[in-house]
């Protein structure tokens, strides 16, 4: 693997995707980028910048080749980066006739293959023959909104192959981006899925109302629910506090930019699931992580009160309202 010389490929086109590609493109000369609307594609060449997503980050289009075909991008690329949905990562690669098992994968996806429960390494390990030690995941604290600003962000990379894990964080990292390395990438994985469920979580309480007072109660019980879970489901000594974990949960749980949290609070103020995915421009992970976790959790039989509520209210219709009178006697 050779950061100065494969060339890299962007798999997405959403605000994530669009936040990855600025960060490769301080360190890389040029990028691929997969994005599945030829209307998209034209429109960024056209404005220089993506035309739906962190519309004020310009691009010098002339280092970049967009492709609309996911066999050919594959093909001529040597690390893929992934940055789209999780629900869609099938719908993507379907048809996909390219060997991916000699490829190097950088996945930023926050979330679970919702069809087999698998988490991204998993799903591509089994279906593409991908090595475990051939692919990094990124996790948090960091939104694209801030990676955007050039804000100061932070970001762990996680893999199996500690060398490796050094050079994908070399393909990201910058003056505004400081990275860490991690050899956890079932537990980061696992905790980037949480953290979305629980923000819908904090954000059903802010639109029910509640005050910071039971935020913070519900965020310090929520680190606790997710070492539960992750030592449950793969057992190694782990600081549950560092910024992977501690640090992902607490941006995502309050910050503005969070989508969990919005469509959290638009659950709590009463709208339907159906109406709060309409209403917003972007995919809620949470949403689909809560079901994954939840049919997991039926092998692991791990105490999950804030995971369940979110379940209960997103997939069996309980009342917000109920379902959160419930949850405050359970963490106390």
């Amino acid at each position: 693997m050779n950061i100065k010389t494969d060339k890299v490929a962007v798999i997405g086109s959403g605000s994530w995707a669009t936040a990855i590609s600025k960060m490769l493109l301080e360190n890389v000369g040029e990028i691929n980028w997969f994005i599945r609307r030829e209307e998209t594609i034209e429109a960024f060449q056209k404005y220089s910048h993506n035309p739906r997503y962190l519309r004020d980050v310009e691009f010098d289009t002339s280092r970049i080749s967009f492709y609309s075909d996911i066999n050919k991008i594959t093909e001529e690329s040597d690390i893929l980066v992934l940055a789209i949905p999780s629900a869609f990562l099938p719908v993507v690669f379907e048809g996909l006739t390219t060997d991916l098992s000699e490829k190097y994968i950088l996945s930023g996806i926050k979330g679970i293959v919702s069809e087999e429960n698998l988490l991204v390494v998993e799903y591509l390990n089994k279906h593409f023959g991908v090595a475990l030690d051939m692919m990094g995941v990124i996790t948090g604290p960091c939104h694209a909104e801030e990676v955007a600003l050039e804000k100061l962000s932070y970001l762990t990379i996680a893999g199996i192959d500690e060398e490796r894990t050094e050079k994908f964080a070399q393909l990201i990292q910058s003056e505004y981006i400081l990275t860490t390395l991690s050899d956890d990438i079932w537990g980061t994985e696992y905790a980037s899925v949480l953290k979305n469920v629980i923000s819908i979580a904090a954000g059903i309480a802010h639109g029910l109302r509640y005050g910071d007072n039971f935020h913070a109660v519900l965020i310090s019980r929520a680190i606790q629910e997710m070492k539960r879970f992750v030592d449950a489901v793969h057992p190694i000594n782990r600081d549950i506090k560092s910024p992977a974990y501690l640090g992902d949960l607490l941006v995502t749980a309050y910050s503005q930019f969070s989508r969990n949290r919005m469509f959290g609070t638009m659950i709590g103020k009463g709208y339907s699931v159906k109406a709060a995915q309409l209403e917003m421009n972007m995919i809620a992970e949470g949403y689909y992580g809560a079901a994954s976790i939840h049919a997991i959790n039926q092998k692991y039989k791990v105490n999950m009160p804030i995971s369940e509520t979110v379940y209960e209210i997103l997939y069996e219709g309980a009342s917000c309202k109920k379902t959160f009178e419930k949850l405050t006697g359970q963490l106390a």
